[in-house]
């Protein structure tokens, strides 16, 4: 027989599967009270580009009165800019890093996840000395609190030649970035998505990269072939769409047998927003569909207990 790990098998609730929630909105707890009774298991609370003014350790207060007894949680935080630039906006990302860095215990979260950040207009490499500047800085104060930080491997549009916000959105750059900052609580915050979108594969990127998957987000993708064949990619005819899992072409429950062997036993939190059929009135059916379909792949809504004999011969 073959040996398993030990560690990927585990409670089917060792993996949690949750949903994003946006926290620039005006009341980010009444949006929880109304969507845990669908079933996720946690939430993301995040932020675009800036806090907009909150009360971070009111807005801890609210969420988790806001969950109560349920058994729900809020492992990852996220923070959505670019840290690395001057203007005001991207020195606000920065201070939002570090204001909830600060705050993570306030909610029970042990990660913040988000971009990079990136020197606007360049190649990837121009980005580095600016990455090691401030990201050595946030992962030795997020070391201090024991907090662990991590990157989207989203491209927001750009490419290695140029782009925006991040540069955390290809391996060949994971390699580039961690070995800038080789601090061990700097990660990843991966889903296949963003890989699919570059025709990557991202099945064998769980196996190698595992180890730095801090967080994962229930996003897919939808490739069109047909398209690819005719227009060719990034062309007049989208080629892809980002999807809701359960309606692109990742198998998840091989995703989720991958992060299992690989040992990962966060939460997959569902990012929404993005599916061109489910979205607007029919988000929350997507996302409700999305969360009852990766309960599935990883095994079921409950975990089952082996019997007394069985459990002996584990």
């Amino acid at each position: 027989m073959t040996d398993i790990p030990a560690n990927a098998t585990g409670a089917a609730d060792a993996i949690r599967i949750g949903t994003m929630v946006k926290c620039n909105i005006a009341d980010p707890a009444a949006y929880v009270r109304e969507i845990l009774p669908h079933g996720f298991e946690s939430i993301e609370p995040f932020f675009w580009q800036t806090l907009g003014g909150k009360d971070i350790p009111r807005l801890a207060g609210e969420l988790r009165e806001a969950i109560g007894d349920a058994d729900v949680t809020m492992s990852t935080l996220g923070m959505f800019g670019n840290p690395l630039e001057e203007t005001d906006t991207d020195r606000q990302t920065l201070e939002g890093w570090k204001t909830l860095i600060d705050n993570a215990h306030l909610f029970g979260a042990h990660t913040i996840a988000g971009f990079t950040g990136r020197v606007r207009g360049k190649p990837i490499e121009a980005s580095l000395p600016r990455f090691r500047e401030v990201w050595s800085e946030l992962s030795r104060r997020a070391a201090d609190k024991g907090v662990r930080l991590a990157f989207e491997n989203c491209s927001m549009e750009g490419n290695w030649a140029t782009g925006d916000w991040n540069i955390a959105h290809n391996p060949d750059a994971w390699e580039l970035i961690f070995n800038e900052v080789p601090e061990d609580n700097l990660g990843l915050e991966w889903e296949p998505c963003h890989q699919m979108v570059y025709l990557i594969d991202p099945m064998p990127q769980i196996r190698k990269w595992a180890p730095k998957f801090f967080h994962v987000h229930g996003k897919d993708a939808t490739i069109r072939w047909e398209v690819i064949r005719e227009h060719g990619v990034f062309g007049k005819v989208p080629f892809v769409f980002m999807r809701t899992p359960g309606f692109g072409d990742s198998n998840w429950t091989d995703v989720i047998s991958e992060l299992r062997l690989a040992g990962y036993t966060g939460s997959i939190d569902i990012e929404g927003w993005h599916d061109p059929v489910y979205r607007d009135a029919l988000e929350m059916t997507g996302q409700v569909a999305g969360l009852n379909y990766l309960k599935r792949c990883r095994g079921g809504a409950e975990f089952v207990a082996n019997p007394a004999g069985a459990r002996a011969l584990a």
